[in-house]
């Protein structure tokens, strides 16, 4: 069984024969993983087709369309967080805890209790964590929260997050590189040691001025945020590889609202990543 670094991509069958750069194309013997994806949903089923004739097979266009209907209802709801921390600072600590809190909530519960196909779970997510990173964005900007000033940083932080996207889609559809068992492993072994350090040193700040220096704009925080970056675009090629086996494995539609939730995690973690580390540039 191949895993991925997203926790909403689970349990999903590995695919044999290569095909990593074909994302979003069928192939033959979909129907046998087919079945093995209907036991993630508790339901194994070996022709979907003739066991429910409604529903109809995911395609690349569902997983665009949704997406886009998630990113699209988290970008609202970022915008009317910064506006409305703009107009009252004193919101900003309770839209970053609380709207963080019950986005991460909402993963866990649509992870573990095998949701993630549940729209209206991915959209309160977006809703929530929209707010999130509203306020977060807002705090990093504003001087008076000891950010740096000017909002032209958010839309620089946006565009190097979509332009890393759609460069590692590319990098992914060309099959420069190949997910591998190996190379999973390898992103998700290197997600688990930043996750360690950066609590690390969130637990050391609280002893010592600055922490362990992984988060005080210095050299090493500037080095510290490129790794987590570029972890975070490795962690997309796996996103890309899930998705592209649900689509061959014939899952139903309504499993391309799983994909946008994965593909919508990735993202944030992200942005705010290079928001931060954009932060430090212009403390400098």
């Amino acid at each position: 069984m191949r895993t991925t670094s997203n926790p909403v991509f689970r349990n999903l069958p590995r695919q044999e024969g290569g095909g990593y750069a074909n994302f979003g194309s069928g192939m033959t013997g979909a129907g046998q993983l087919g079945q093995q994806f209907g036991n993630q949903y508790g339901q194994p089923y070996q022709q979907p087709y003739q066991q429910a004739p409604a529903t109809r097979a995911m395609t690349i266009d569902d997983v665009v369309t949704k997406t886009a209907v998630t990113l699209g209802v988290l970008a609202l709801s970022a915008i009317i967080s910064y506006g409305l921390t703009n107009a009252n600072n004193s919101l900003a600590p309770l839209f970053v805890f609380g709207g963080g809190l019950v986005g991460l909530v909402l993963v866990l519960v649509a992870t573990f209790a095998r949701k993630m196909d549940n729209p209206v779970i991915v959209l309160s997510y977006a809703v929530f964590e929209g707010l999130f990173v509203g306020a977060l964005s807002f705090i990093f900007t504003n001087i008076e929260f000891g950010g740096v000033g000017g909002s032209a940083m958010i839309a620089q932080a946006v565009l190097g997050t979509f332009g890393v996207f759609a460069g590692m889609l590319v990098v992914y559809k060309t099959g420069a590189v190949r997910v591998t068992p190996r190379f999973t492993r390898m992103v998700i072994g290197a997600m688990i040691g930043v996750l360690v350090l950066a609590l690390g040193n969130a637990i050391a700040s609280y002893f010592i001025d600055g922490g362990l220096g992984l988060r005080d704009g210095g050299p090493l925080a500037i080095v510290f945020s490129l790794v987590v970056i570029v972890i975070a675009a490795f962690s997309f090629l796996l996103d890309f590889d899930a998705a592209d086996q649900l689509i061959r494995a014939q899952a139903p539609e309504k499993a391309a609202w799983g994909v946008a939730l994965g593909l919508t995690v990735t993202l944030v973690w992200l942005y705010v990543e290079i928001l931060r580390l954009l932060s430090y540039f212009n403390n400098d």
